[in-house]
This record gives C-alpha cells, sequence and structure tokens, in this order.
C-alpha cells in the first residue's frame, strides 16, 4: 500500500475505527426508540437475527471491495469490474455512495450540534449562567448554526491529520470512553424507581409479534444503518487495512462491537424511559404507541434528568457527552469517504481536500438549518430510505455477481489462507448472491412505498 494513502496500524485501530462509524446516533438514539416502537424484546432479537445472518454478510462485501482495490471507493468497485457497463456501474454506485455520505453528514452534524448544545447546557447551569442555560435548550437558527459549525470543524480536525494519526487515534480514545460514560449511565438508571419494569419490556420478548412484516422491515433497516453500509464508507476503511489481516474475523467483531452498543443503549435508554414515566412524564399513547419518538432525547429524558434535582444535571451532561462522543466516532468516517476520492483523484493535499469537503458539507447543512421544516426529514428519508439500501444492494451485486468467484477467493485468502475449507466460504457467496440482495431489495421497496 502507498504510503500516501497509510492504513490502520494495527487490528485494534482498525476495529476501534470501523466499530466507530458503526456506532453512533444509530446506536444509541435510534435502536432504543425502534425498540420501543416495535414491541420491545421481539424487536430486539429480529434485530440480533438479522444484524448477524445479513447486515455482516452485507459488511464483508463492502469490506473485500476496498481491500482489493486499495484505493477510494470508485476505484475499488471499478478494479471488480470487468466490462465497460461495469465499470461505468462501478462509477455511479462509487460516486453516490460517496455522495450519500456527504449528505447523511449534513443532516448528523445538525443532530450533532443539538448534542453539543445540550452537553453544555448543563454546564451553564452549574456556573448560575441561567440566560446561557435557556439559550442553550431552546431551539433558535443561531444557536443551531453554531454548534452545526462547531461539529463540523471538530470532523475536519481528525480527518484532516490522516488515517493512523487522526481516525484511528481518536477512535481509540472516543470509543472506551464512549463506553464508559454509557455503562456508569447505566448503573446510575437501573438504581431508579421504575427501571425493572422498563428492563423487563427490553429482555422479556412476546413473540407474537415477532413475525410482523413493519417489525422485521423496521429490524433489517436499523441493521443496515447502523453498520454504515452503502455510503462507501466501510469500502474506504476496507482500503486501509493490511492485506495480512484476515477479514472475516475483522468484520465479525465490528458487527459483534456495534451489535453489544446498540444493545447496552437499550438497557440505559427504555429503563430511563420508564423511569421518567414513574416520575409522570408521558412516554406511551393510551393505546400504547411511543410518544415523541424524535425527539425523545431532547424532550423526555432532560425531563427526567430535571425530576432527579442537582445530580440530574451532571446526569445530563454525561448522557450528551455520550451521545456527542457517538456522533463524533460516526462522522469522522462519513467525512473520510469524500475525502479519500478527493485526495486521489484530484491529487489534493490532504488537509487541502478535507477543508474544501467540510465547508461544502457545511454550506449544505446551514441551507437545511435555514429550512429545516422542508428540508431536514426529505434529506433523512432520501439517504437514509432510498439511497442506503439502494447502494448497498448494489456492492451485494458486485461482489455476488459481477466479480469472479476465483478472484474473490484469492483476495480473501489473503489473511487467511485456509478460508476454502471453513463454513464462511460455504455459506457466505450464496448469501451474498441471493439473500442480501433479496431482502436488501424488500427494505428499499418499502422504504418507498411507507
Amino acid at each position: 500500500m502507498s504510503a500516501v494513502r497509510g492504513e490502520f496500524s494495527s487490528r485494534f485501530g482498525f476495529i476501534m475505527a470501523a466499530a466507530g462509524s458503526a456506532v453512533g446516533l444509530g446506536n444509541i438514539w435510534g435502536f432504543p426508540t425502534q425498540t420501543a416502537s416495535n414491541g420491545g424484546a421481539a424487536f430486539l432479537v429480529a434485530y440480533l437475527v438479522l444484524a448477524f445472518f445479513l447486515a455482516y454478510p452485507a459488511l464483508m462485501a463492502e469490506l473485500m471491495i476496498g481491500r482489493h482495490g486499495q484505493a477510494n471507493a470508485v476505484v475499488s468497485l471499478t478494479k471488480v469490474s470487468n466490462k465497460p457497463w461495469q465499470k461505468n456501474f462501478a462509477f455511479i454506485v462509487g460516486f453516490g455512495g460517496i455522495l450519500c455520505a456527504g449528505f447523511i453528514l449534513s443532516f448528523y452534524a445538525i443532530v450533532a450540534g443539538w448534542m453539543l448544545s445540550a452537553t453544555a447546557q448543563p454546564i451553564a447551569a452549574l456556573a448560575g449562567a441561567d440566560a446561557a442555560s435557556t439559550w442553550l435548550s431552546e431551539q433558535s437558527l443561531t444557536r443551531n448554526v453554531i454548534f452545526t459549525l462547531v461539529f463540523i470543524v471538530l470532523t475536519i480536525a481528525i480527518i484532516s491529520r490522516g488515517v493512523e494519526n487522526g481516525i484511528e487515534k481518536w477512535s481509540k480514545r472516543l470509543m472506551p470512553a464512549l463506553l464508559g460514560i454509557l455503562f456508569l449511565l447505566i448503573a446510575y438508571v437501573l438504581t431508579q424507581e421504575g427501571a425493572m419494569e422498563g428492563l423487563k419490556a427490553y429482555l422479556l420478548p412476546d413473540f407474537s409479534s415477532i413475525f410482523d412484516t413493519q417489525l422485521i422491515v423496521s429490524a433489517l433497516g436499523q441493521a443496515f444503518f447502523s453498520l454504515s453500509l452503502g455510503t462507501s464508507v466501510m469500502i474506504i476503511y476496507g482500503s486501509y487495512i493490511s492485506k495480512k489481516e484476515n477479514l472475516v474475523s475483522l468484520g465479525a467483531y465490528v458487527t459483534l462491537i456495534d451489535v453489544f452498543i446498540a444493545f447496552v443503549a437499550g438497557l440505559l435508554i427504555i429503563p430511563a424511559m420508564y423511569v421518567a414515566q414513574a416520575q409522570g412524564v408521558e412516554i406511551f399513547s393510551a393505546s400504547g404507541k411511543l410518544l415523541s419518538e424524535d425527539t425523545l432525547v431532547f424532550q423526555v429524558l432532560p425531563a427526567l434528568f430535571e425530576g432527579m434535582g442537582s445530580v440530574g444535571l451532571f446526569v445530563g451532561f454525561a448522557f450528551f457527552a455520550l451521545m456527542s462522543i457517538a456522533a463524533l466516532t460516526s462522522s469522522i468516517s462519513m467525512l473520510e469517504a469524500p475525502v479519500s476520492y478527493a485526495v486521489e483523484r484530484f491529487a489534493l493535499k490532504r488537509i487541502q481536500a478535507t477543508w474544501v469537503i467540510g465547508a461544502l458539507i457545511a454550506v449544505v447543512s446551514i441551507t437545511i438549518v435555514c429550512n429545516l421544516g422542508a428540508l431536514f426529514g426529505l434529506v433523512i428519508t432520501l439517504t437514509t430510505k432510498v439511497a442506503q439500501p439502494l447502494l448497498g444492494l448494489m456492492c451485494c451485486i458486485f461482489v455476488g455477481w459481477i466479480w469472479y468467484r476465483n478472484s474473490l477467493l484469492q483476495a480473501i485468502q489473503q489473511g487467511n489462507p485456509e478460508v476454502q475449507t471453513t463454513l464462511f466460504w460455504k455459506i457466505w457467496p450464496w448469501y451474498t448472491k441471493f439473500v442480501c440482495p433479496i431482502a436488501i431489495g424488500a427494505v428499499f421497496v418499502h422504504s418507498l412505498l411507507s
């Protein structure tokens, strides 16, 4: 691999970076609210099954394309192609993934900015700055613009340092910090009144609803989104992996960590919801439907923290700091997708490419902030419900139908020479060729119809 491109210096570094990309607001915010909205523990069971039997094979497809190509998403997909039409198709899929990552980051930065302002609010309250505390806790154009830009600058600062000194170094720091704060919050929330009722709802499934179509599609979409599939991110990260590494086990570690943190986040958020309910906060409607699903973090949980008295300021700070860290570990991978393409395609210096692309994304983010009602939901729908499933489907088609099987085997044998005799090789190519496209296609069609 070219020294200019860089690579992860260790297995642990890649696992932390890839898991950091996967572990974001989708896990700590999205997964628990999806669970609460779709049958509790039944959704959890469906999610766990689909994450390992569908999301992991799709993740392996993207990692394989990246490591084989040792380049940005467009070039890596082109190297798998054999015919002119396939190379044109490769450009559409690769560049589409890069655009998708950029647009996801544009709305993600807005939500992360809200998390940063919510992290700062308890500090202002403790300092007695009541006016600042009120400003930080209320929606306003000025606040949203400032904190969106702050978050984008933080992301740029990490990415501009490169693979080893930027992505890997900060992933190694942020992921353990995220886990530490998460476990401390769980330990505290589980001691509160109402927490055990939430724990039962989360861990004791009602299997009568586990085959509900909406539940299965939602669980599949959550598993797909949480692993950053369909955005070229995992193709890029795969290109930074040494060919001496066992890609099968690395992909499994990333999936395990992603699923584990989503599960652990549920141990925090769902009991916290029932604690808030015990304190008089309305969580569910009379029909049992979750209220304020999209704004749960900013409406229900602050009410819970207020009910804790002065200690609630510290708990609120820790919680939103956790959310901000989770957002940052994902945002650095989203920015890396377009930056890596710009560096390799146009021979730009990394720091120059990072700031230029970061500025373009900031412009898109501010445009969305200024038209929040009209654009925010639209961009989320187009990227996460349309573009991601479609692009992920295309990557599976590349590995299952375009990449010659013997060439694919040779690529995966690098770092794992005995893979041909394993259960993985007997199942994975078939899964990628048939099961993944059908299942992901079903999610895509459902997203369009819903």
